[in-house]
């Protein structure tokens, strides 16, 4: 979600007041973007950025309800995504699952080091080149018939 998110510019939001950001100045009224795709790659905020440590986060304050500016994944405030809840409770669930009926492994002839994370840009931030896995049902686990 920090790498990699959805959706790389926020909903645009308008300056209610002359404010200062960093060295610049932004007048009242103007519209402003977020671009969560920038901060979660920026070497100021993140050591390593490019990196995927999940790691990082043990023990961190940081989280991804809003509330830290450096990881917006669901945006944050008013028009935050209403789906955040839906998201960080089925997508783990759905995930357990997937992994637990299936065994997964690449299609024939293809490593993991020829996998390409690069994307294009749009809307959202697809991946420029689909991940394509090979399902294989695990042995279907026998029904509880009772004592």
């Amino acid at each position: 979600m920090r790498l990699h998110p959805v959706g790389p510019l926020l909903t645009p939001r308008l300056a209610r007041e002359d404010v200062s950001v960093g060295s610049d100045d932004i007048p009242a009224g103007t519209r402003v973007f977020i671009n969560a795709w920038a901060i979660g790659r920026d070497p100021a905020v993140w050591e390593a950025p490019m990196e995927f440590r999940p790691e990082r986060f043990v023990g961190s304050s940081v989280d991804v309800k809003g509330q830290h500016f450096v990881l917006l994944p669901f945006g944050s405030g008013r028009r935050m995504c209403p789906g955040m809840g839906l998201a960080l409770r089925m997508v783990p669930m759905i995930l357990a699952n997937l992994l637990h009926a299936f065994a997964w492994r690449l299609p024939d002839g293809v490593e993991a080091e020829e996998l390409s994370m690069e994307e294009t840009f749009g809307l959202t931030v697809p991946r420029l080149v689909p991940l394509e896995a090979v399902a294989e049902p695990k042995l279907p686990a026998r029904l509880y018939a009772g004592p």
